[in-house]
């Protein structure tokens, strides 16, 4: 029976990869039709039916099937219904290919870990996906005009490579803001405009570190940074991160680092704050060390209780720290824009660096940012996006109150676009979050994150993405299915 067989294929899928479920069923049905057990020109159950017959959302269902039919797996005709693709090579194609190895073939050892090591793909964008903010209230008309304008008016320069820094608009309004609200201490030609935060990773693990140096990471860690540091060859260990942050004993000291790379602020995905004895002892290890931090702010504009936090670099005495931010939480993703704010006395080499092995450019796409902020209306869209992530963040508060007790409580709500509910170790976070993507939401696994670490469970759960109206929806079916699978506990 077609249900059967796909389910025994999701169900093995899921073992192997922490994918969502529509990838799954993509994955089973593509599979099953490569090795023959779905026939060339065989009809398929509607989408209704194997909604039911699979006990999946239908969206998940539908998802599945839309992709298949955009790789040319499935045709559908009007009024009959959807068939396997009669042209395909399936199984024939599997023999004449049988001794080229399946996992992954003629991928470096390096790219085989890049491929299949947190792969950001898996987070679908659905309410409660963490890392996702919501774009819809962008000012796309205005965007548009001031982007509209400077094409007019652009000069040959405009057109060219940025060999500056980026553009001295743009890098002068990020100085201002930096100063006036992360207290950090800067030039402005200390600013170097990149395409966003993995560039500002990959450039200063470049330039600062040689291939097999140690990179201390916070576990659980952000996927991008870890990507970032597996790309460029460095040598990633892992330190456990507490209620303060990123908590470095003398042991891990035998592992000394090249780079540190933190979140300090609203260390993602645990939300921690770390604490001013913490932010000292780690600029007191990068002393000791010879090393570099890398101070990640990726959300520092959305804080909601408590008093403003300094950044780190705020505190560097010795010139230690860089500062990576990105304009994606408050505009849009697609922007592409970070930066990249470095130590006086590497300026040149990065900016030499930046040009050679990036060639940076949108230098008109920089001039409109530069505009939309001295206009005020990144100022605006700021305002606008904290009131509208506030609401959001006390409805999903709200919803999972029931969800808090003995087994369950929450971290990381001061500040950013998603929480963290921590669960007991003995619960599967994983097999949990599955069983809540069958109702059609995405939250992530806690320990999905976690590099070397096994003690961390629990569910990060994002509320930037999902309008208010689905949280207020989705929030108590969320807190249901974790109330479940709590009540086995007791």
């Amino acid at each position: 029976m077609l249900s059967e067989l796909l389910l025994t294929e999701m169900a093995r899928l899921s073992q192997q990869d922490n994918m969502p479920l529509h990838r799954q069923l993509y994955e089973a049905m593509r599979r099953a039709i490569l090795d023959g057990k779905l026939a060339a020109g065989d009809r398929l159950p509607s989408s209704r039916e194997l909604t039911q017959d699979l006990k999946l959302s239908r969206n998940t269902v539908v998802a599945a099937l839309n992709q298949l039919a955009v790789e040319g797996y499935l045709l559908s005709r009007v009024g009959s219904g959807t068939y396997i693709n009669e042209n395909l090579p399936r199984s024939q194609a599997r023999a004449r290919n049988s001794h080229i190895p399946t996992h992954l073939p003629r991928l470096s050892r390096r790219g085989t870990a890049l491929s299949t090591t947190f792969c950001a793909n898996q987070l679908e964008i659905q309410p409660f996906t963490p890392g996702i903010a919501d774009f819809s209230a962008f000012p796309v008309a205005l965007w548009q005009r001031l982007q509209n304008k400077h094409w007019r008016m652009t000069y040959p320069e405009m057109l060219d490579y940025s060999y500056s820094g980026g553009h001295a608009p743009l890098r002068r309004a990020v100085a201002d803001y930096l100063r006036v609200f992360r207290s950090v201490p800067l030039e402005v030609d200390q600013v170097i405009i990149t395409s966003g935060t993995q560039q500002s990773l990959e450039l200063c693990a470049q330039l600062l570190a040689d291939h097999g140096d140690t990179v201390w990471l916070e576990d659980p860690a952000y996927w991008g940074a870890v990507k970032a540091f597996m790309a460029t060859g460095l040598h990633t260990h892992a330190i456990a991160v507490d209620e303060h942050g990123i908590a470095p004993t003398p042991a891990d000291e035998n592992h000394a680092p090249r780079l540190i790379y933190t979140t300090p602020s609203h260390q993602y995905p645990t939300g921690a704050v770390m604490s001013l004895p913490r932010r000292q002892q780690l600029l007191t290890i990068a002393g000791r060390h010879d090393a570099w931090i890398l101070e990640d702010d990726y959300d520092s504009e959305f804080r909601f209780s408590g008093p403003p936090l300094s950044s780190l670099a705020g505190l560097d005495q010795d010139q230690r720290v860089l500062y990576l931010g990105s304009f994606s939480k408050v505009l849009y993703p697609g922007l592409k824009l970070g930066y990249l704010v470095v130590p006086k006395r590497l300026v040149a080499a990065f900016k030499q660096a930046h040009y050679d092995l990036n060639r940076p450019g949108q230098m008109p796409l920089q001039a409109a940012l530069a505009e939309f902020i001295e206009l005020g209306h990144f100022a605006s869209a700021l305002r606008r996006a904290r009131h509208s992530y506030a609401q959001r963040r006390e409805c999903l508060l709200q919803a999972l109150q029931p969800c808090l007790g003995q087994h369950a409580h929450i971290s990381g709500a001061e500040q950013g676009l998603h929480l963290c509910l921590r669960l007991p170790n003995q619960l599967d976070d994983k097999a949990l979050a599955l069983r809540i993507g069958n109702l059609g939401l995405t939250v992530r696994a806690l320990s999905a994150y976690c590099v070397h670490r096994n003690d961390a469970r629990g569910l990060v759960i994002g509320y930037g993405y999902a309008p208010l109206a689905a949280i207020e929806r989705y929030g108590p079916v969320l807190a249901r299915a974790i109330q479940s699978e709590l009540a086995l506990l007791d």
